[in-house]
């Protein structure tokens, strides 16, 4: 028995060593609409491409579930079933439906994916480069809240309490993918490894030699000017929501690419959010509710969730980010 343990013990340590060496690999392929990028060391190519090829195969399932674009996905086939039908579904479907529920709980409905009518017409007022005429938006609220899902666990059900609703899961989907493709990368044993879904990071353990992974993100020193900050992250995940790249003028006016669910416009305040926390699911979705609450109250949000996040604003000079005292406790 104790020649074993010596023998385990030494077994651990020559395969711990032989990881150090091992060289990094990267692939990069658009999925979900963004560039969904990984990186991560393996012992040779064979086992990294086998890898690869099967984190984007799970990716790809997974849009034919999550997608709100795709009319044949899951989600889209769901809401062409009649009110009040309850309807069985698969345990991803249903899983990050749990997942945004829960949140739209915890935030009054500041993160709400039954915002599908909202998304539909930002989208349209996005490309005619003109705001929603009123009379739809008030019928397509009809349809919106997250009140008006269903959700049974005993059976895996979901059940829509209301006509003409759609779902939109872009707030939160991407992180879960990206969660998926580390988990698959583990399971090859490549545990040194990153996913990165746009702004939706999930982290394993570091690179060989290295404390962490370099995730850079936008900040703002004391005089009010923007520069790079690196962190260097392990064993969690980070988001970051804002519309420093997507966003529209109408009308003199600034608005982001996401949808405020209590008005169906895009938001008008311009901020900047990072949440770093144990999952890319958590981050996606927290980063995204955070952005609707605002400053004032997004912070209080996440101080009273433990959360580490920092929010800057973006629209006007003078103005100092506020953080988390979970977010100073990772500031080096």
């Amino acid at each position: 028995m104790n020649l074993l343990k010596i023998i385990t013990g030494i077994t651990v340590i020559l395969v711990f060593t032989a990881c150090q060496t091992w060289p990094r690999f990267e692939y990069v392929q658009p999925e979900m609409g963004v560039v969904f990028r990984i990186q991560f060391h393996a012992p040779n190519n064979a086992t990294a491409r086998r890898a690869a090829q099967q984190v984007y195969d799970r990716i790809e399932a997974l849009n034919a579930i999550f997608s709100d674009y795709d009319p044949d996905s899951e989600l889209n086939r769901l809401t062409r079933h009649p009110v009040g039908q309850p309807v069985k579904v698969s345990p991803e479907l249903f899983g990050i439906l749990q997942r945004a529920q829960k949140l739209a709980r915890e935030t009054n409905g500041a993160f709400d994916i039954t915002a599908g009518p909202f998304t539909k017409l930002w989208r349209r007022a996005r490309r005619q480069q003109k705001l929603t005429d009123p009379a739809l938006l008030k019928k397509a609220t009809q349809s919106v809240g997250y009140e008006k899902l269903r959700l049974n666990p005993a059976n895996c059900t979901v059940t829509l309490l209301s006509e003409n609703m759609r779902l939109d899961l872009g707030g939160i989907a991407k992180g879960w993918a990206a969660d998926e493709a580390l988990a698959i990368l583990r399971k090859h044993n490549l545990h040194r490894a990153l996913c990165a879904a746009s702004g939706d990071i999930a982290i394993g353990q570091p690179p060989p030699g290295k404390i962490g992974w370099r995730v850079s993100i936008r900040a703002l020193d004391q005089q009010g000017n923007f520069y790079t900050r690196t962190l260097h992250l392990k064993n969690c995940a980070i988001s970051t929501s804002g519309d420093t790249i997507q966003f529209i003028e109408i009308d003199g006016k600034r608005y982001s690419h996401i949808v405020d669910p209590r008005t169906g416009h895009g938001l008008t305040t311009r901020i900047m959010v990072t949440v770093i926390a144990d999952s890319a699911t958590e981050t996606d979705s927290q980063a995204t509710a955070i952005s609707v609450l605002g400053i004032k109250n997004g912070i209080k949000f996440a101080g009273d969730n433990r959360l580490a996040a920092i929010i800057t604003p973006m629209d006007a000079k003078g103005k100092e980010a506020k953080t988390t005292p979970q977010w100073r406790l990772i500031e080096p």
